[in-house]
């Protein structure tokens, strides 16, 4: 199990906050329609194990309890106060929080930064306000919290109003109310667990991360389920991650915002700084989280962590009465990451005299004979997973479990047959009776109705398991920040590669002329055609100026193309300051890629790996990973993109030298890190990967300070 450790210090306050035994509600109403009423009501409905102090200065009772007209006139102070009131109020109430000394308080009312600048201005001096008392503080904007195990609903979601979910392993963390009852009551209507719900709203104070870091120090977590639309605080919810991972703990996201119109939607909805998606998958892959794309898979995936069997290794069985099925859950294999390899050929022929008429190979299609003799059920599974040596496995029993005559006996002899692999991932896909599934799931199986969806949950549990066994990555040690840099500097082609060759950025041999007899006698030097270009921290996209000159053979031609290059720049970029012309010799042949790096305003430092050259705007195949990571980590990052069989030498080319294109991708990283504060985005395009032991060289440079 990976066991990265973390800084960051968990809050002993948020025990009392998310656990309270005794709780304030401001603003308390005798309308249990209201919103200042339901959350009341629903701690009385659900009988909250702890003291309820309704404070209303207007009345003597509320809903039945005494009611209290401050929180400076309470007998004690709560763990955590329900702030049911408009947003003007708030701020006093909050000072009078601050001098009792509560732990903490739940903002429900909106019209804060989600709303308009005055908004952010109130939001902002709430904030302070709590900070400066000592008070921690949910949202505001959010529909509050319940914790399960305490009977704890501080939460006007509507969603309650049918019932509560039974206590669970489930932790869910919403950053929109709406969503979050939404997946209370979907969880509710399928007997899911839920033990902790958070909604963070605006997250003025207690942010994801700080929930996630939370709940993976609770034994009772069993997986964590986030509706993320932005992240502000990037280390806080690294750290929550590596907790999470650190503890075995999978965590499943809804992360919107995929779409340019999405992540307006999320900004504008609670106020969130969303990143560039790509940066949040890189940071998901990084932590092992599974990315969800719906919510019934969100769902899905999360009811079958809690039987905590996590594979580690991806070879799938697959056991069917249909062979056609059989081929689709194949695919989906291939989807999903997993590998179907076959049975031993000695267990197939066993296979086949014990079912005649079956395909034994991997899918093992059994046909219908096999429900004639429930023993040779219990046989085919045994020897599937004895024989075959599968991670896991699914089988698709069609509708037979539902079948009366068969829904007894097919299931003793499912157990007897995987019994003694109680290690192995197990995932049965039926169309029955809620009864006879929910007998299967008692039994420790994982269940499911679609062929697809029970390979994908094989899929994103394996992901886990390696995740989980995977050895942290190793951070580079960081080199000094590059002295020459500042943040006002804007840097020629000629710059960028003076401080990027001090990375270990290799480039080709060459001579900013400044004259065109300098150009001239290092074309007679070099003795081979020339590659010229202007250099100037103004003109940065070259060609569209005339400023690139390919194949400039000779001394004379040489001085020629100075003289052209220095008059287009004139001509179609007034403006610009030139340095010089760049001179170098033509490139060698090799596959061109493109490496750069990015400062995402949340995670920080991140590089960019991809195709290179012109296509790389036209097919976008590119992958991204944090800053800074080593070389084993560069290898993988290569590998993912779907380009990378160019590299591997297609049609008998040769391989193209990948450990160098590594070495090249964490030496980037480690630059993109240690000049975190100078360095805004930084492009190598193209940059040639050579034949196999011939290395990498990048053929341009842009580095953007700020």
């Amino acid at each position: 199990m990976n066991t990265r450790t973390s800084h960051l210090v968990i809050d002993p306050r948020l025990d009392r906050i998310l656990r309270p035994r005794s709780v304030a509600v401001v603003g308390a109403s005798n309308d249990i329609a209201r919103i200042s009423g339901r959350p009341l009501r629903y701690l009385l409905e659900h009988g909250f194990d702890g003291t309820i102090y309704p404070i209303n200065p207007k009345r003597d009772e509320v809903q039945g309890l005494k009611a209290w007209p401050s929180l400076a006139s309470l007998p004690e102070t709560p763990d955590v106060a329900i702030l049911a009131i408009p947003a003007v109020a708030i701020p006093d109430t909050l000072k009078e929080a601050g001098q009792i000394g509560l732990p903490g308080a739940i903002i429900m009312a909106s019209g804060f930064a989600e709303a308009s600048e005055d908004g952010r201005a109130l939001q902002d001096y709430v904030r302070d306000i709590a900070a400066e008392g000592g008070v921690r503080l949910i949202g505001p904007n959010c529909v509050g919290l319940f914790s399960t195990g305490a009977r704890f609903y501080g939460t006007f979601t509507q969603s309650l109003d049918a019932g509560v979910p039974q206590d669970g392993g489930v932790a869910v963390v919403s950053q929109s109310g709406a969503y979050g009852g939404y997946i209370a009551w979907l969880a509710r209507q399928r007997g899911l667990g839920v033990g902790t719900w958070i909604t963070t709203g605006n997250e003025v104070d207690l942010e994801v991360g700080e929930c996630v870091a939370w709940l993976a120090g609770q034994d009772e977590v069993k997986v964590i389920a986030l509706y993320l639309e932005g992240i502000r605080n990037g280390p806080a919810f690294l750290d929550g991650l590596a907790r999470a991972r650190a503890a075995g703990k999978p965590v499943v996201a809804m992360k919107v915002g995929r779409s340019e119109a999405g992540a307006r939607a999320a900004t504008s909805h609670t106020a969130s700084l969303a990143g560039a998606d790509e940066v949040y998958d890189a940071i998901f892959r990084e932590f092992g989280v599974y990315r969800a794309e719906t919510t019934e898979e969100q769902l899905d995936i999360a009811e079958a962590c809690l039987h905590g069997v996590f594979p580690s290794g991806n070879r799938l069985g697959i056991l069917t009465l249909s062979g056609g099925v059989g081929v689709q859950m194949c695919d989906a294999a291939v989807k999903y990451g997993l590998d179907v390899p076959p049975m031993p050929q000695d267990a197939q022929a066993e296979l086949k005299a014990l079912l005649p008429y079956a395909a034994v190979t991997n899918p093992i299609d059994t046909t219908a004979q096999m429900m004639n003799d429930m023993s040779l059920v219990t046989k085919n599974l045994q020897m599937v997973l004895e024989r075959g040596g599968y991670d896991s496995l699914v089988s698709f029993l069609t509708t037979v479990p539902g079948a009366e005559a068969y829904s007894g006996p097919l299931r003793d002899a499912i157990l007897k047959g995987v019994e003694g692999f109680e290690e192995r991932l197990a995932v049965l896909c039926m169309a029955a009776p809620e009864e006879a599934k929910q007998a299967y799931r008692d039994a420790g199986f994982v269940v499911s109705q679609d062929a697809d969806r029970a390979v994908q949950i094989v899929g994103a549990l394996t992901a886990f398991g390696q995740s989980f066994a995977a050895a942290a990555a190793t951070r580079p040690v960081l080199p000094a920040p590059d002295p020459t840099l500042t943040a006002a500097d804007t840097l020629s082609e000629h710059a960028a590669k003076q401080v990027l060759a001090r990375a270990g950025v290799p480039f080709l041999p060459e001579r900013l002329a400044k004259t065109r007899d300098e150009a001239a006698a290092f074309a007679k030097e070099v003795g081979t055609p020339l590659a010229m270009k202007v250099s100037s921290a103004q003109i940065q996209h070259k060609t569209e100026i005339g400023g690139v000159l390919l194949n400039v053979s000779g001394a004379d031609a040489a001085a020629a193309a100075y003289q052209t290059l220095e008059a287009n720049a004139a001509r179609n970029a007034p403006d610009a300051v030139l340095d010089g012309i760049l001179c170098a010799p033509m490139a060698p042949k090799g596959v061109e890629v493109i490496v750069g790096t990015l400062r995402d305003p949340v995670f920080g430092p991140v590089v960019m790996f991809g195709l290179g050259g012109v296509l790389v705007e036209l097919f976008r195949d590119v992958t991204f990973e944090r800053a800074p990571f080593d070389i084993g980590t560069a290898r993988k990052m290569i590998g993912r993109v779907r380009s990378a069989p160019l590299l591997a030498g297609l049609r008998g080319a040769k391989p193209s030298d990948t450990e160098a294109l590594a070495k090249l991708l964490s030496d980037v990283s480690c630059f993109a890190a240690a000049n975190a504060e100078t360095v805004v985005s930084m492009d190598l395009n193209p940059v040639l990967v050579l034949p196999e032991g011939d290395g990498v060289v990048a053929l341009d440079a842009v580095v953007e300070p700020g």
